[in-house]
């Protein structure tokens, strides 16, 4: 036999080929040669509308944060916040100078004499020449009652030092002090801005709002170490990677779910004492949308003069939120 006939009978090549056609012709016959074409189509439309679906997300998030800067950075924003005095009973003289009772950071060395009754109301009669305003208003010499933050409407501001300057009376607990503001205090005119986790829809959750009795409160403590009984309508229930997690909920008067919280960011990358969320309350009982890429830090994280509520031990998880804002960045150096 010719050398050459040998090796053509046996080449592997030669001898495998139609088996291989056939194999061919039998996978282009069968159900196994891939996705049809609806599918495809059918596939495509879940990933453009999931994309879709995350633009929206994102482009909410981000109105959302753009308001809270532009509300921080306004002149009676909590940027703005110098002082916090608590009154005693009876009348003190307030202003900057070394000797008054009330000593502000800011303004003329006497603004007025303030005076706390014991049954909680509080005057102000303004020192002649101050430039003191009531609301916007110039101060006519004679007494005025101020309206404090726990009488249900909006407090009355004592402005000073050409406007840049005010106070207003706040009640906490059965204390009262004068919340001061300065237009242009450092915490104001060197914010660096705020940081945030990237937006993350994993962490926007369908909730379940389970109610309280009517009329159930909760025990919250502030960043002064003072308690109070706030309404608790109920608690939101989610889940992240299959394990249950609650949240107590505060009503502050608006109808809305107050979210007060801590989770395993605290202190790491995230502010340690509380964030805040809020979330609608669902007019059927049932769902809500607890969305923590619109979390927020409180204003104590900013500033010494506020008297932020913390969250109770039931809404500290033991959970790594990474969404939301991220503790303070660093004053600006000083031009």
């Amino acid at each position: 036999m010719p050398r050459n006939a040998s090796s053509q009978n046996d080449s592997p090549w030669r001898v495998g080929l139609p088996t291989l056609l056939a194999a061919l012709l039998a996978a282009g016959c069968s159900g196994d040669s891939g996705p049809s074409q609806a599918e495809i189509d059918a596939q495509a439309k879940r990933e453009a509308a999931a994309v879709a679906a995350a633009t929206v997300h994102a482009r909410s998030v981000n109105e959302v944060r753009e308001t809270r800067l532009a509300n921080l950075q306004k002149p009676d924003g909590w940027l703005s916040l110098v002082g916090l005095h608590w009154l005693k009973a009876g009348n003190s003289y307030v202003g900057s100078g070394a000797t008054k009772g009330v000593r502000l950071a800011a303004g003329p060395e006497e603004v007025g004499m303030i005076r706390l009754e014991r049954d909680g109301t509080v005057t102000f009669r303004a020192t002649r020449g101050a430039g003191v305003m009531y609301d916007g208003q110039p101060a006519d010499g004679g007494t005025r009652r101020l309206v404090t933050d726990a009488e249900g409407g909006t407090p009355t501001v004592v402005g000073f030092n050409q406007g840049d300057a005010s106070f207003i009376v706040i009640k906490r607990g059965e204390n009262y002090g004068l919340r001061v503001r300065d237009a242009l205090a450092p915490t104001r005119t060197r914010f660096p801005g705020l940081d945030y986790f990237d937006i993350d829809s994993a962490f926007r959750f369908d909730a379940r709002f389970e109610a309280h009795p009517p009329g159930q409160t909760i025990s919250i403590v502030n960043v002064l170490g003072i308690e109070e009984a706030m309404a608790n309508p109920g608690v939101v229930v989610f889940q992240k990677d299959g394990v249950e997690f609650r949240l107590e909920a505060v009503d502050e008067g608006d109808g809305r779910l107050f979210l007060i919280f801590a989770d395993r960011t605290s202190g790491h990358e995230s502010y340690a004492a509380s964030r805040f969320l809020y979330a609608e309350q669902p007019a059927d009982g049932g769902t809500t949308v607890v969305d923590f890429n619109r979390a927020y830090n409180p204003p104590c994280a900013f500033t010494e003069f506020s008297t932020c509520p913390m969250p109770p031990p039931s809404n500290r998880l033991n959970l790594r939120i990474e969404a939301g804002e991220k503790k303070p960045l660093p004053l600006l150096a000083s031009p």
